[in-house]
């Protein structure tokens, strides 16, 4: 019963993340399978211990800053921030686009990759600034390539199948639309040592990214990345900052020996 209850709670906080604007009591109750009844004491047990809160207009359910307060205090103290934002500030203004940096969550086959940092480095003009704390679409990003370019082909397919190949209107003209697509561009990362896209994941974006390696293990730790405009982030221009981009990645790699984040989990090559 009692886990139940706690798949029931964390199953509302996600469907409350994914609708920030609010959402009915009767919505909760029929995305999570359960009478209005129960929605309305599971929901109000998360209101009490303040997670969610009801707005008094519409009556609709949201999340409240508690979950982001508790994630952003665990960042800061794992150490990652003042070892990676230092460097993914010089990142960012070298290359006057934004870096973003990932860290890979779980343990497999159950792992995700969520974004936990950026450096914004254009000053003006166009600039790309997407939201953190999400995961990262593994079949049409270059943080998704580069990433599964360090895995075995069958690794690599397990995780995609289980996210699902990413689809829908808002993806770009050079988005992959099978597993034969995200193979290819699996390994065009592998012969690099980093992943390049041009209008995949939405239109206009350009992003190269790159996995950052524990030094000792070898072990995947996260992904760094740059992207901006594709007017802007040419192919050309994107090859010509992959030394910058592979230099910062192995920075990191150093610098996380001493996050109490990874601490206990790496494991030996």
């Amino acid at each position: 019963m009692a886990g139940s209850l706690l798949s029931r709670a964390l199953g509302a906080i996600e469907l409350l993340a994914h609708h920030p604007q609010g959402i009915a009591l009767q919505e909760v109750a029929d995305s999570l399978n359960i009478p209005k009844s129960a929605a309305h004491r599971l929901l109000a047990s998360l209101v009490e211990y303040g997670y969610v809160r009801q707005d008094s207009a519409s009556a609709h359910y949201l999340l409240t800053m508690r979950l982001l307060t508790i994630a952003l205090g665990f960042l800061a103290r794992s150490g990652i921030n003042d070892i990676a934002q230092p460097l993914m500030d010089r990142l960012a203004a070298s290359t006057g686009e934004l870096v973003r940096l990932s860290v890979i969550e779980g343990e497999p086959p159950d792992q995700s990759q969520v974004w936990v940092g950026k450096a914004q480095g254009a000053q003006q003009g166009l600039r790309y600034d997407p939201d953190m704390g999400r995961a990262a679409p593994l079949s049409c990003t270059a943080t998704g390539f580069a990433w599964l370019a360090c895995l075995s082909d069958e690794e690599a397919l397990q995780l995609v199948s289980r996210q699902g190949i990413a689809q829908g209107p808002g993806l770009g003209p050079n988005a992959p639309r099978t597993l034969k697509e995200v193979l290819a561009r699996i390994e065009l990362a592998r012969e690099r040592g980093y992943a390049a896209v041009i209008d995949s994941s939405e239109p206009g974006l350009a992003a190269i990214a790159t996995a950052v390696r524990h030094p000792v293990s070898g072990e995947v730790l996260g992904v760094l990345s740059v992207s901006g405009p594709s007017a802007r982030l040419t192919e050309e221009r994107m090859h010509a900052i992959a030394p910058k981009l592979l230099q910062t990645a192995s920075e990191l790699g150093l610098g996380y020996q001493n996050s109490s984040l990874f601490a206990g989990r790496i494991r030996p090559a």
